[in-house]
């Protein structure tokens, strides 16, 4: 059985776009399983400075990840497109558990394989308090951002 996640390389804007919203409706999920299916099964990441590699090693990450990152809510947007590299700039809400709440800003750097699956993820990631009335993101934990909330760049993030 051969795994597929279209759309294919090489991306056009659009089919970038839509590569952008699906990842981020996925890692909203909060769902390491379901996310560590986008990419390849030894795909190679590096988180800010940690180094992962393959699908098992994206599942702990992303569950050490969402067990100190709370009430995460994440908002991706498309920067650049070349063949099958997407690049991309995110912003996510969260608080600790102590109630201290963050936007972390960063940007990944995408590689895809012909399958459509991601067999590289680079990102660099800063993180900045906020105080909880500062948030903008306020949807439901866990559910895809609305189709009707702005995006980074109407958010003037």
């Amino acid at each position: 059985m051969t795994e597929e996640r279209p759309p294919f390389p090489p991306y056009t804007m659009e089919t970038a776009a839509q590569k952008v919203r699906a990842a981020e409706d996925a890692w909203n999920s909060c769902d390491p399983h379901r996310v560590s299916l986008a990419y390849t099964v030894d795909s190679e990441w590096r988180n800010r400075a940690e180094f992962v590699n393959g699908r098992d090693a994206i599942v702990a990450f992303l569950s050490r990840k969402w067990a100190r990152e709370l009430e995460y809510r994440l908002i991706k947007e498309l920067w650049a497109v070349h063949e099958n590299r997407i690049g991309v700039r995110f912003a996510y809400e969260w608080h600790d558990d102590s109630g201290n709440w963050f936007r972390s800003y960063g940007n990944e750097n995408w590689e895809f394989a012909q399958n459509g699956l991601m067999q590289r993820r680079y990102a660099c990631i800063n993180d900045l308090p906020i105080k909880e009335q500062d948030r903008k993101y306020r949807w439901d934990r866990g559910a895809p951002r609305p189709t009707d909330h702005p995006g980074l760049s109407q958010l003037g993030l």
